[in-house]
């Protein structure tokens, strides 16, 4: 049979199980069992499949990525997130949409400290949301920039989702995690412009409202106190890694170690939050386990079908005619299709195996390539009509509101992270420069 026609037979099995409510980490695990039993020689394709899946979890770097996760959950647990919005509160005074900007600056802070987008949109949802309705906000002020701002714990290191795909592309994490910085501030900085500027230009979307002055010395010493020490963790998972002191693994240990000290610190340290953090990050960390398991058995299989080089000579083919920038811009077309419908985990076990091969042929940086998917990945979580972030909006929002207007409020910044993908695309150095100089 030709690849082409295995390829779709795979698809469509695969589809057919994601119909059928079979959570996708079980679903391709299912793929790969039967495809290895098949191709593979029967029963010693199936241990050539168990080699497989304990080669892809039991290297040194994964380990990062349980830590980034137990680094968010302590952070959530412990109140030190709070403490962080309440003392950026104090640096806004009156600007126009205060409380949009706050949460732009609080996302932008929080994706530093936690590689979660969807427990930092919960996290801004619950602490502003409801303030924000009572001042006024419309929904366009009030969802949207939390659900965006939520997001960029996608973008920016330590980037739990940024690992994953740097493990299955197999490419360099540390350098991929110091790369995706630059993309998340530029995100970050485009949808502060945006709040501001609209808001000066339509009030009526963010009211103003009369804020209580403090003194900058009582500002300073809060900042000094709450702030600070979380730039301190953020060194240690990201600035140990560009000065090469320590690997994406140690800094993550070292990151982790350094928010249980914190929480020690301000007095949020309990055995429940503890144990709460730990069995939490223990779920999140088996799921993501299985989705590596299952990409890396699955990419495998798709080279030994000739599938990844069918697919790599057809995408080379076509390069002659329409360039090989016009084949990158349709595969990101294809990914932004499929944030539409799918999660970003399920969208890179699909296509990492598929699209690397490609842009290896095409003799583009994969790390360029790896943060703009990661963007668009980013954009998948706010994407209607099935974006996560969308429905844990929906989750913490005031009684009444409709998916509708989450829908609505999510649209100025999936255009605004468009912009900022457009902007990678034409000028690579943007992503590759801090990399190249460490």
């Amino acid at each position: 049979m030709e690849w082409y026609w295995l390829l779709t037979l795979i698809f469509a099995a695969f589809l057919a199980l994601m119909l059928l409510g079979l959570p996708i980490a079980f679903a391709f695990m299912a793929i790969n069992i039967v495809c290895a039993y098949v191709f593979w020689n029967g029963w010693a394709g199936l241990d050539q499949l168990m080699l497989s899946i304990s080669d892809s979890v039991t290297h040194f770097t994964i380990v990062s990525v349980p830590l980034f996760v137990l680094m968010g959950e302590v952070m959530f647990r412990s109140g030190i997130a709070s403490r962080m919005m309440d003392v950026l509160d104090g640096w806004f005074g009156r600007l126009p949409g205060r409380l949009a900007l706050l949460s732009v600056a609080g996302g932008t802070v929080f994706a530093g400290l936690t590689g979660s987008g969807s427990a930092a949109t919960a996290m801004l949802g619950k602490l502003l949301v409801p303030d924000m309705e009572k001042r006024g906000y419309r929904s366009v002020m009030s969802l949207g920039p939390i659900m965006a701002s939520g997001g960029l714990a996608i973008m920016i290191p330590p980037s739990a989702l940024g690992v994953l795909l740097a493990a299955l592309a197999q490419f360099s994490v540390g350098d991929f995690l110091i790369a995706i910085i630059v993309p998340g501030l530029m995100m970050s900085a485009a949808y502060a412009i945006y709040v501001i500027t609209r808001c000066y230009l339509q009030p009526q979307l963010a009211p103003r409202y009369p804020v209580e002055r403090m003194r900058l010395g009582a500002r300073l010493k809060l900042t000094a106190i709450y702030i600070f020490p979380l730039f301190f963790i953020m060194f240690l998972v990201v600035g140990l890694i560009f000065l090469g002191v320590a690997t994406p693994t140690e800094s993550a240990a070292l990151g982790a170690l350094g928010t249980f000290v914190l929480a020690a610190a301000y007095g949020g340290l309990t055995w429940r939050m503890t144990k709460d953090s730990m069995m939490s990050s223990l779920r999140i960390t088996v799921m993501l386990l299985m989705i590596i398991t299952g990409s890396t058995a699955f990419s495998q299989i798709l080279a030994f079908t000739g599938a990844t080089t069918g697919l790599a000579e057809i995408a080379t083919s076509g390069k002659e005619i329409l360039g090989p920038m016009t084949i990158v811009v349709i595969m990101q077309l294809i990914l932004i299709v499929m944030g539409m419908f799918m999660e970003p985990l399920s969208i890179m076990m699909l296509t990492v195996p598929i699209y690397f091969p490609v842009i290896k042929a095409f003799g583009y940086n994969e790390i360029w390539f790896g943060a703009i998917m990661l963007l668009n990945m980013e954009m998948a979580t706010i994407s209607p009509p099935f974006g996560l972030n969308l429905f844990v909006m929906k989750g913490v929002a005031p009684t009444g509101t409709t998916m509708g207007q989450v829908y609505a409020a999510s649209i100025p910044f999936l255009l605004l992270d468009l912009a900022v993908m457009v902007l990678l695309l034409a000028f690579p150095e943007l992503i590759l420069w801090i990399p190249e100089r460490n």
